[in-house]
């Protein structure tokens, strides 16, 4: 019998599986009703209440005191001896799951407190990793060439860049009344608005370098065919700071189409400039043709929401299995969400370039805490409802199955800020929020051409110009949501083989880089959102941030309307 499936008499399929044999807790698969009797290996024993699918019960007897594990890592520390067969629940669990309508009895009191801590890096104890070894010659896709180092496109966009939240109404209307421009060429793959909610104050943002960093990604990305960047010119930041910031910073502006629009005047008026701009690129912009090129140019995001306890079974080591593919082509990954990395730092280390490299992963995670606690909150906090009642139980769990999108035979090579750029070959770690939206933002920044987009619950989230791949992580939610995602990795729950399954995903990446469109895509739905600012810059003002009393609920004045409707 597999060490890592418990089974349940008379039941062909596991009625529970342990990501690692060396967990004392197992996830179930199905809902398990209480007093079913289940085996691991020679064991048997049988549950005390009954279990949701994607929550966990032990396999083991856990004393007082000692760790819960899940992939061999501690996510809790018993509260009490606890046997084979018991609910594993924390208070935050118990408090979830009370606010909705259940047909069982829940346990009375939770058996677990959570096991979050600082990791300590003994640099004393240091030992460099090995990055997974390449192949000798390189899968190849059709992409774009562009100029000035820009990198391979596997878009051809017109994109029209509202540098501030204040233009941002412009760069939609501008990108809806131009769109249909494009829609009857093969030489062109669309006009559309990245538009966001940073920078439209009159003060200084706390984050106005990082949204300069993030807005010149954006402007020379190699799925760049064109953009129009469009400001009023009094906003905290300008079109003048951008095109100083990227001429500062070596940004490749002269490689691509471009102008700087400062909107003046009627605005029906400026719609007519622009879009009488966007004509004049149609031309040059769709001269651009696909040609073939090595994977090596292939910079992949990898990103997750919705997260539920299968994440980290399926849809997360799928896409390591195809990252690791990528990475032996020569080609570059991306992982993001630093407070979702918190409690996974020993996988994350297990394999990294250096030691600079360890420490400087480990300074951005306590960095990320600290600028938490200015707002008098903590990154615990970070699983949501939705999180919680599919099973990730706290910030750890959640951690450690988003960290399984790193390959254990891949290397971490380097940590970079939001939106740095990805100069070189090789698997990055890019500091970032848990905010799925603003974190694939800094990552498009950064050069990633294309994403993985893992999801338990369904999320559907798309980036303008480049092209996404949702990953379901169960075929039960497959099926519920077809015509929005794009690869079942619940398929390898069901048993199919990870290799079947990483081959097919790692060859639709491919072509879907060389212009096959996402399921996203046919969809036509995208969202944008950059990291937003940071109001407190220390710690001085949490104590009366914490003091301040919740606003009083008062019901709102519903107005009649004698009016007629309008025709």
């Amino acid at each position: 019998m597999n060490r890592n499936l418990i089974r349940e008499d008379g039941h062909e399929s596991p009625a529970g599986l342990l990501p690692l044999p060396g967990d004392n807790v197992a996830i179930a698969t199905r809902r398990l009703e209480a007093g079913t009797r289940l085996a691991k290996g020679d064991t048997d024993f049988a549950l005390n209440h009954t279990v949701l699918e994607g929550h966990r019960f032990t396999v083991a007897s856990i004393a007082s005191g000692e760790a819960l594990l899940s992939w061999e890592l501690p996510f809790g520390v018993a509260l009490t001896d606890l046997e084979p067969g018991a609910y594993v629940c924390n208070q935050i669990i118990l408090d979830a799951l009370g606010q909705r309508r259940l047909n069982f009895v829940l346990p009375t009191a939770p058996n677990f407190k959570d096991h979050v801590k600082s990791h300590d890096l003994d640099e004393t104890m240091f030992q460099a990793g090995q990055q997974t070894t390449p192949y000798g010659e390189s899968a190849t896709f059709q992409g774009y060439r562009r100029e000035e180092g820009r990198g391979v496109g596997t878009r051809n966009y017109i994109v029209v860049l509202g540098t501030t939240s204040r233009t941002s109404s412009y760069a939609r209307l501008l990108a809806e009344r131009t769109h249909g421009k494009t829609t009857v060429r093969d030489d062109i793959s669309g006009v559309v608005a990245v538009a966001h909610t940073e920078g439209g104050g009159s003060r200084t943002p706390n984050n106005r370098e990082l949204l300069l960093r993030t807005l010149s990604g954006i402007f020379a990305h190699p799925n760049v065919g064109a953009v129009l960047a469009i400001d009023y010119g009094t906003e905290a930041v300008t079109n003048r700071m951008l095109k100083d910031y990227m001429e500062a910073n070596g940004y490749p502006i002269d490689g691509v189409l471009h102008r700087f629009l400062t909107l003046k005047g009627v605005f029906q008026e400026q719609l007519d400039i622009g879009e009488r701009q966007i004509n004049a690129w149609l031309g040059p912009v769709g001269v651009a043709r696909r040609s073939e090129h090595s994977c090596a140019h292939l910079r992949l995001a990898l990103q997750c929401g919705g997260s539920d306890a299968f994440s980290g079974i399926s849809g997360n080591p799928l896409a390591a299995w195809a990252v690791r593919e990528l990475i032996r082509n020569g080609g570059s990954a991306n992982l993001a969400e630093t407070d979702e990395l918190i409690g996974a730092e020993p996988y994350i280390l297990k394999n990294v370039r250096d030691l600079k490299t360890a420490k400087r992963f480990i300074h951005m995670i306590e960095r990320f805490k600290e600028r938490a606690s200015w707002h008098g909150t903590t990154a615990e906090g970070n699983p949501s409802g939705g999180n919680r009642y599919r099973g990730i139980y706290n910030i750890v769990l959640k951690s450690i199955g988003a960290a399984m999108k790193l390959h254990s035979d891949v290397q971490l090579d380097y940590a970079i800020d939001y939106g740095q750029p990805m100069k070189v070959p090789g698997f990055y770690f890019m500091d970032s929020p848990g905010n799925d939206l603003e974190s694939i933002a800094g990552q498009v920044a950064s050069g990633c051409n294309v994403i993985y987009f893992v999801t338990g619950n369904g999320s559907i989230t798309n980036f303008p110009f480049v092209p996404t791949i949702k990953i379901t992580t169960t075929s039960k939610r497959h099926e519920l949501l077809s015509g929005d995602m794009d690869v079942n990795a619940g398929a390898y729950l069901d048993g199919v083989p990870m290799a079947e399954l990483g081959s097919a995903l790692f060859e639709r990446t491919c072509n879907v880089a060389s212009g096959e469109r996402s399921t996203g895509e046919k969809a036509g739905h995208f969202q944008v959102s950059i990291w937003r600012e940071w109001r407190q810059t220390n710690r001085s003002r949490t104590d009366q941030l914490l003091k301040t009393p919740e606003p009083e609920p008062h019901a709102l004045a519903i107005i009649a309307n004698d009016q007629p409707p309008l025709t």
